[in-house]
């Protein structure tokens, strides 16, 4: 699988990030194989979080023997400073590490948000100072994700962002100029930048969800290579983030390892192709999981007597 290099991280990251997400409803026997299946096909890089479920749970046995061929990049969603730390602290418990590579403020689309994670931000740069972390970095799933992004490299030492690049979203005028006028500062600062949703489609809509993903996937095989094509011909893009959903995760690594990047031309005709599907955001409104899923995780918590 082709490597590329995630900006002044100097990490040679695999073009496919292991998204996490899809282990967020697994036990820990559950998510061995898939887990080793994926560093076995050459994925170097863990993008996991303590929202997802009972991933960092599932994962976490397994990680240890395989920790120094993985980058694992970890996330919190809160804003406090001591929910900041506790989170970290227990992410590295659950991961069974004593570091974590990346650390991220996750879910960051607005600059009201911005605003609110000042301190948060503060407790990240320290942890990079002690060592806990070695970079720290930005995510976020919504439309206003990539100028929210722009403005915290301006105002903080980040070293990546994390953010959404499928076909129609770039189909907006306003979203595509915001996400190339990030990847360019990220050019400038030499910043990390990774993709998120390479495989979506469109929203679930009043469809019951068949997969884990929040959105409707692309299910196809050839769909998926085109998602994945678009993400990684995207000037700027390191990695791209594997769908939450374990069906989809061999498709998805099969793209990867079969990447051949698209000409200007091809890479225009992926966003008219998909430029009639309603775009998955915004998340507020459009995100679904399966009804199941809530109900499976808390039993993964906390198994009944």
């Amino acid at each position: 699988m082709e490597r590329r290099r995630l900006g002044r991280t100097e990490h040679e990251s695999s073009v496919a990030i292991l998204g996490g997400a899809c282990f967020m409803a697994c036990t820990p026997a559950e998510a061995e194989r898939p887990f080793r299946e994926a560093i076995d096909r050459g994925v170097n890089h863990l993008d996991i979080a303590p929202g997802y479920g009972a991933a960092e749970l599932a994962v976490g046995p397994h990680l240890p023997t395989v920790r120094d061929r993985v980058f694992v990049a970890c996330k919190t969603g809160r804003r406090n400073p001591d929910g900041v730390r506790a989170d970290l602290e227990e992410s590295l418990r659950r991961l069974r590490t004593d570091h974590l590579d990346l650390y991220q403020l996750h879910g960051v689309t607005d600059l009201e948000d911005l605003d609110s994670r000042a301190a948060a931000v503060d407790v990240l740069l320290e942890a990079r100072e002690r060592g806990l972390v070695r970079f720290i970095g930005i995510t976020g799933h919504d439309e206003g994700a990539p100028a929210a992004h722009a403005e915290a490299i301006r105002r903080h030492d980040l070293d990546t962002v994390l953010f959404p690049v499928y076909p129609r979203a770039f189909a907006e005028p306003a979203y595509r100029a915001d996400a190339e006028a990030l990847l360019a500062l990220c050019r400038e600062r030499d910043v990390g930048a990774m993709a998120i949703k390479a495989c979506a489609r469109r929203p679930w809509g009043e469809d019951a969800p068949e997969y884990l993903t929040w959105y409707r996937p692309q299910t196809d095989p050839a769909a998926i290579r085109r998602g994945v094509r678009f993400a990684l011909s995207t000037p700027g893009i390191s990695a791209f983030c594997t769908p939450s959903d374990l069906e989809l995760l061999p498709r998805a690594l099969d793209a990867a390892e079969s990447f051949a990047p698209l000409s200007p031309e091809e890479w225009a005709g992926a966003i008219e192709e998909m430029a009639d599907e309603p775009p998955i955001f915004p998340l507020r409104e459009n995100a679904r999981h399966p009804a199941w899923l809530a109900d499976r995780v808390r039993g993964l918590f906390a198994p009944p007597a």
